[in-house]
């Protein structure tokens, strides 16, 4: 029995030990396989690491890829940003101005500024500030989470560090590129500087708003004593946590406004230092008493009273050199980025724009502009002594005026008139003021790029019949009559018609199958600004807006061989070490033929010869003789209601220009284009006293020896010869005149000759001359007989020019033809029929123009 339990026993123990084996080998599979599991997912998240980082790392080297990294003396510059006053020079070197900056700083040692004010920014803006090595990962994670989907909250991901870079190397825009640019800035300057002279550093530049006088501060020394009237190693809790609350949002935050009173509602600023506080206490930095206490604390009795600031007015020549040289150290920025600068938003474009304002305000540069001090103080007498003659009573203002000084082979702009007067009046109506052009814009738009195409030459012929837009509005003239003849290229432009210049631009945009031809290959090289109006009928008749400076540098490119330089004022910006910076490089482009440019410029003087549309020539003989021996071209123009009035004038060295108007765009007298052309004679004629030299009164524009010069019929502007209409042939033999082009030359002999005519104007014009008696040969054809042309029996439509009834016409839209100069004996404003103008073309053509039969 006692063996038979024993068995029993042992064979239990044996079950029990086989299922305890069991159980731990189960257990030890387990775990093997749980351990094997884990290694996989560690080993695939080392992989998947290493990818991403791998992946992460290439891309980030790819967007700094081209940047430099800094020396410690450059990053120390840049970070510091030590105020250097920069300075203004004319082109021989004197001074204009020291360059002014509307902020006020006052820099102060680490060891002057409170460790309150130290611990309350830490605090807020980077509590990590004392670990980190210029970024924090986690942080910079949590705010791409945040900017693309939303994850992570608000928190930004900048330290201090990368905060300072944002501020005085980089930008604020949200750019990978620039993001990255900022890492491996943030990092070098780690590797730099200790933590306090980073922390002082961004205590001394950062903004904070405004002070009890309406200024700009920056660093803590002059918030502190524009807040507080105290340095800021005196402050106390509640106003050094207020200062720390103010860079986040400086001019939310301030309590003062740009007039140095205080807010009505300063509850922003306040509540922004009761966060600052509590940042404080979470970070153990103050007790829960000094929190308490400082919070309930009522700041705003110590805010100091409003004080008056002195404040210096300065001119247009400051603004205007200082607003260039803005736009040269910008663009430099912009590039040294390696941004795109067509791609950035107005907000990109506004921080690029600050950062280089902030860079000249405070490196201590010297900018040398291009302007002569003896010319430009001259055009400042001239304007004051003689802008009244703009003046016509017709609003309470003044006419003001905008005037550009412009060398022709550089670009360089000598000298300008912005405005009658600075005190009264700011807008710069030479650089920023843009209005419509008026006819000025016909040769740069129209007749040079028809002549360039070889569709016209000077002598070529253009449709002046009554005409209607496409909508069947009226076109052309007060009357809408036009000349009712086809007038010559030059006499269109002597007299500004707008009929011609229509028609030859319509034809210009059906033959080359662009609606937009003149801007997309000419204007747009020279900077023209883009604008779907230059597609619209009425573009040729100027109805596109746009200012003297881009104007004057139209008429430069056409006196310049057609070589477009591009206008500029600064010439040179070096540093407060003598090291240049930057120096302005030419960049001629080829806009015309230099045969085109010399043809407009032959047609541009007989604007000014003829003395139609501006007295500019009898004025300047009646100032100084001398001067009126100068080879002046240019054109005029005006616009409906006579708003504007221009005029353009170039020299083979120099161009001038001048528009005149109101400011609110009211209507001018109907003199208005001849007092504009007076007064531009005044002003240039104050200037040849001072500087006659720059005119190279010797030097003539003359036509290039490319220039096609071909003897055409007087009747079409074609060659001389037989032409087949309508199965007759007929042979002119009605004189020629010498017409100039630049390229193919005159085509054939023919019925239909120019453009913008119909059957209608052409069986009206060729009836003028054609005097014929059909008959019927035995073939049932028609034939002309006794053709012979008595041009004393015809009316004098023929006469190239027209009806001198036409010469105060009215464009409709947005251009007017420009009132005929008072002076000229054959302006008549009385609709008569008066052809004696000694401005028109020679009498109506005489001889035979005789049908031969057809071969």
């Amino acid at each position: 029995m006692d063996n038979q339990q024993n068995s029993n026993q042992k064979k239990q123990d044996s079950h029990k030990l086989l299922n305890k084996k069991t159980t731990v080998l189960t257990l030890n599979v387990i775990v093997r396989v749980l351990k094997s599991l884990v290694l996989f997912a560690v080993i695939a998240l080392i992989l998947g690491g290493s990818l991403g980082l791998g992946v992460g790392m290439g891309y980030f080297a790819s967007l700094v890829e081209g940047t430099d990294p800094p020396t410690k003396e450059e990053l120390e510059r840049e970070i510091s940003d030590i105020t250097e006053v920069s300075k203004m020079t004319y082109a021989d070197g004197s001074t204009i101005s020291a360059v002014k900056s509307d902020l006020i700083r006052t820099r102060v040692d680490g060891e002057h500024i409170s460790q309150l004010l130290k611990n309350a920014v830490i605090a807020t803006e980077d509590e990590y500030f004392e670990e980190h090595d210029g970024v924090v990962p986690k942080a910079l994670i949590r705010a791409l989470l945040s900017d693309v989907g939303g994850i992570g909250g608000s928190s930004g991901g900048s330290t201090l560090t990368q905060q300072l870079v944002k501020q005085q190397i980089l930008t604020d825009e949200t750019t990978f590129k620039r993001k990255a640019n900022e890492i491996l800035l943030a990092l070098r300057i780690e590797n730099y500087f200790s933590k306090d002279e980073i922390l002082t550093t961004y205590l001394n530049v950062s903004p904070f708003g405004r002070n009890n006088k309406g200024e700009n501060i920056a660093g803590v020394e002059e918030a502190a004593k524009g807040l507080f009237g105290k340095s800021a190693n005196d402050l106390t809790l509640p106003q050094a946590a207020f200062i720390a609350g103010l860079p986040q949002s400086p001019i939310v935050y301030t309590p003062y406004l740009n007039t140095g009173e205080l807010k009505e509602d300063i509850s922003a600023g306040l509540k922004r230092k009761d966060d600052v506080l509590f940042n404080m206490y979470r970070e153990k930095l103050i007790t829960k008493e000094e929190y308490e206490a400082a919070k309930s604390y009522d700041l705003a009795q110590d805010f100091l009273p409003t004080e008056q600031a002195n404040t210096t007015t300065e001119g247009f020549l400051y603004y205007t050199v200082l607003n260039q040289a803005v736009d040269v150290i910008m663009d430099m920025n912009i590039e040294k980025a390696g941004v795109n600068k067509a791609e950035l938003d107005q907000v990109g474009l506004d921080q690029y724009e600050e950062q280089a304002r902030r860079q000249i305000e405070n490196r201590g540069y010297t900018i040398e502009s291009t302007i002569d001090p003896t010319v430009y103080n001259t055009m400042q007498e001239a304007v004051a002594n003689y802008g009244y003659l703009l003046d016509d009573g017709y609003a309470a203002a003044s006419v003001e005026t905008g005037n550009i000084l412009m060398d022709n082979r550089t670009g360089k702009i000598i000298g300008f008139v912005a405005g009658r007067n600075y005190d009264i009046n700011q807008n710069n109506h030479a650089f920023d003021t843009e209005r419509q052009v008026g006819s000025t814009i016909k040769p740069i738009s129209v007749y040079g790029p028809a002549i360039d195409q070889g569709m016209i030459g000077s002598e070529s012929r253009l449709a002046n019949y009554p005409t209607k837009y496409k909508t069947n509005e009226p076109l052309g003239n007060a009357t809408n009559d036009g000349t009712n003849t086809f007038d010559t290229v030059r006499t269109s432009l002597e007299w500004s018609y707008n009929i011609p210049v229509y028609h030859l631009n319509e034809a210009m945009k059906e033959q080359m199958g662009d609606a937009n031809f003149s801007y997309n290959n000419y204007l747009s090289k020279m900077n023209y600004p883009a604008d779907d109006g230059w597609s619209y009928e009425s573009a040729p008749l100027g109805s596109v807006e746009t200012s003297v400076y881009t104007q004057t540098n139209g008429f430069q490119a056409l006196a310049n061989g057609g070589v477009y330089q591009k206008g500029y004022m600064i010439e040179k910006i070096t540093d407060n070490d003598g090291n240049v910076i930057y120096q302005h490089q030419e960049a001629p482009v080829q806009v015309y033929s230099t045969a085109t440019a010399s043809i407009m410029n032959d047609l541009m003087r007989s604007v000014l010869d003829s003395k139609i549309t501006t007295p500019f020539k009898d004025v300047i003989a009646g100032l100084n003789p001398q001067l009126a021996s100068v080879d002046f071209v240019g054109k005029t123009g005006t616009t409906t209601d006579y708003r504007d009035a221009w005029l353009v004038v170039s020299t083979p060295s120099l161009t001038i220009s001048s528009w005149s108007g109101y400011d609110e765009n009211s209507v001018m007298s109907s003199n208005s284009g001849i007092q504009n052309s007076t007064y531009l004679a005044y002003l240039t004629s104050a200037i040849y006293t001072v500087r006659p030299d720059l005119f190279n009164a010797e030097e003539r524009f003359t036509l290039s020896d490319d220039v096609i010069q071909a003897s055409v019929s007087k009747l079409t502007g074609d060659k001389e010869g037989s032409f087949t209409f309508n199965n007759i042939r007929y042979s002119i033999s009605s004189g020629t005149v010498v017409s100039y082009f630049a390229k193919n030359g005159p085509a054939d002999s023919q019925y239909k000759f120019g453009y913008g005519g119909t059957d209608a104007t052409y069986q009206s014009y060729w009836s003028k001359y054609l005097s014929t008696n059909k008959t019927s040969d035995s073939s049932g054809s028609s034939a002309s007989e006794n053709t012979n042309t008595d041009a004393n029996s015809n009316s004098n439509t023929g006469n190239v020019g027209g009806n001198a009834n036409n010469d105060n016409n009215s464009d409709t839209d947005n251009n007017i033809d420009e009132t005929p100069s008072e002076d000229n004996n054959s302006n008549d404003t009385d609709n008569n029929n008066d052809n004696n103008s000694d401005n028109q073309e020679e009498t109506p053509p005489q001889g035979n123009i005789e049908p031969v039969p057809s071969e």
